[in-house]
């Protein structure tokens, strides 16, 4: 398994995760997010109001599911950017017979956590 950012829990609270992925507008935004995206296109590619994709892109950040970067390419603008963080979810019943669940992630490349231009950056430094 890839590093995940420290901000990304690969295990993440039970409820939280469960919760996200019965949610049918989390599911649907998920299926879209498979390059980064603002919430601004997330919602009008999911017909979602912007408020509403907020609140449920903020719950799939907190289900370790989807994980941000700020996006500086613009000079003078910068726009968060969403994109899936997560290869698989498992669920399982341990030997306490307690359930608990795990996202496994494979995405630890740059380009998730860095703006393209980054490398533009570091160069003209």
């Amino acid at each position: 398994m890839a590093s995940r950012p420290p901000t990304i829990d690969e295990h993440p609270d039970l409820q939280t995760v469960l919760t996200s992925l019965t949610d049918e507008d989390c599911r649907r935004i998920l299926s879209e997010l498979s390059e980064p995206m603002s919430a601004r296109e997330v919602g009008e590619a999911c017909d979602i109001p912007l408020s509403t994709t907020y609140r449920k892109l903020n719950a799939l950040s907190e289900a370790s599911l989807v994980s941000d970067h700020v996006d500086v390419s613009d000079p003078g603008n910068h726009t968060t950017k969403y994109v899936a963080d997560f290869d698989s979810v498992t669920v399982e019943l341990n030997e306490d017979g307690q359930i608990e669940v795990s996202v496994e992630s494979g995405v630890a490349e740059s380009e998730h956590m860095l703006s393209p231009r980054w490398g533009e950056v570091t160069q003209k430094s």
